[in-house]
């Protein structure tokens, strides 16, 4: 287990040599994007896509202006480098857009530190809150040439895990664990995942209620639930 986060760069290396990353698309956040683990995912045999943010200095400003050319966004839609898709849950809107480039002799030329930089993504999130829209924009780096729907396979794939984690943190203060047996911490995890499931699917009569909220409600109303829980 990685205790700190200061910890996991080094921690990722020794993970990617442990396991069979052959034909496999490594995702990471933009902390885990150095040259380092980019050589480790080469040698392993294995593509990346990873978010680069403000800590990779030009490389993320060469990418960020790249992007910045709505001109080159129109081509891209045009050459079906372009994805979207559209979600509507509770009073919200979410918009997502996924665009890949693999025009990046430029960018390797500029950075040759990353091994087999092969094309560059960009992803921008719009979500419309009761006519209150937000958005958020993220690059990313990429090293094999794959159609624009498994960039955003990648892309959504990576943050559902992130998203998991966050809620068995913030639900049941999975972080802050200290059970040392590998077995009980295992089986514990396995025992929280299938309570988010539960709380999940589970039908409650107020809409919006959080997490906790929903564990609130069961516990109270314990006997109404347990039809849905195990059966009749």
């Amino acid at each position: 287990m990685v205790e700190e986060k200061s910890n996991e760069i080094t921690a990722i290396p020794r993970l990617l040599r442990m396991i069979d990353i052959r034909k496999g698309i490594v995702t990471i956040d933009a902390m885990g994007t150095q040259t380092e683990i980019v050589d480790e995912i080469i040698k392993g045999k294995g593509n990346y896509c990873l978010a680069v943010k403000g800590n990779q200095g030009t490389l993320f400003e060469d990418i960020s202006l790249y992007f910045s050319d709505v001109q080159l966004l129109e081509r891209l839609m045009k050459k079906r480098q372009h994805y979207q898709t559209v979600e509507k849950a509770r009073s919200q809107i979410e918009i997502r857009e996924y665009w890949v480039s693999y025009d990046v002799k430029w960018l390797s030329d500029r950075h040759p530190h990353w091994q087999k930089l092969s094309g560059i993504g960009m992803t921008k999130n719009t979500i419309d809150r009761d006519g209150v829209l937000t958005e958020e924009v993220r690059y990313f780096i990429i090293s094999s040439k794959k159609d624009v729907e498994t960039f955003a396979s990648c892309v959504r794939g990576h943050w559902s895990v992130e998203s998991m984690h966050w809620l068995l943190d913030v639900v049941y203060r999975e972080d802050h664990n200290q059970t040392l047996d590998k077995r009980a911490a295992f089986n514990l995890n396995a025992i929280r995942k299938l309570c988010l499931y539960f709380l999940k699917v589970i039908q409650f009569p107020k809409k919006d209620l959080s997490y906790r909220r929903k564990q609130r409600y069961i516990s109270v109303h314990l006997d109404d639930y347990l039809p849905q829980l195990f059966g009749k």
